[in-house]
């Protein structure tokens, strides 16, 4: 069962329920029957491979500039232009449908078991892949809310969006649990009065394990 001060959960999508476009690095390079390691870095996951990164955290380089340098790369390996967004695109879009974490699924699933709403509240997730990628996705369109930022025009951490989305729900913000993998978004939403739970992008596991006892839905 869930907590009893528990009555919704509000998940942010990428990086949460979907894998870092790093995580899949691998996966696309099999697709794209290239030698494993041909993309060797990582980013926030290990810094250490990754010198383009640990310049953008450094201010040497501007966030957009990382990722036009990436796409470049890949672009050259393709033998075609791509922006980042194509090149995270068809990480995504695997054979086997949209690459959604596991652990995520479960939570979810047992959340919805609880009797607990469900919602989703995104930065341009819509504007990314698509409504009709999104409804083919079992796990994202069966969420009872979806409120994405290129569609309302309001962005976390402005604490519209979560009032918005505590109304969607049909909840009073105080009865829902928030979930993002950015701390400023996490830090909105307590803002906002709702009991917010930082995602560690380097911890899935112990991250939903987190929110399952935030939730009261530990196994």
């Amino acid at each position: 069962m869930a907590a009893a001060d528990a009555k919704g959960v509000l998940l942010d999508v990428g990086g949460v329920l979907l894998p870092t476009p790093w995580e899949l690095l691998e996966d696309f390079e099999a697709r794209q029957g290239w030698p494993p390691g041909t993309l060797p870095w990582r980013g926030p996951l290990d810094p250490a491979t990754d010198p383009l990164w640990e310049a953008a955290q450094a201010g040497q380089l501007a966030a957009p500039g990382y990722f036009e340098r990436r796409a470049a790369e890949v672009s050259r390996l393709l033998g075609r232009p791509v922006r980042w967004p194509e090149v995270t695109k068809v990480m995504f879009e695997t054979p086997a449908g949209l690459a959604v974490r596991p652990e995520g699924r479960d939570l979810v699933a047992d959340a919805r078991a609880a009797g607990l709403r469900t919602g989703l509240l995104t930065a341009k997730l819509v504007a990314f892949l698509s409504r009709e990628v999104v409804a083919r996705s079992d796990l994202l369109s069966s969420f009872d809310v979806l409120l994405d930022e290129s569609e309302t025009g309001l962005a976390k951490p402005d604490p519209r969006a979560y009032h918005q989305a505590a109304a969607a729900m049909g909840l009073d913000p105080a009865a829902i649990v928030f979930v993002d993998d950015d701390l400023a978004n996490v830090a909105g939403a307590d803002a906002a009065g709702m009991a917010g739970v930082h995602f560690d992008i380097a911890d899935p596991a112990g991250s939903f394990d987190r929110v399952r006892r935030r939730l009261g839905l530990v196994r």
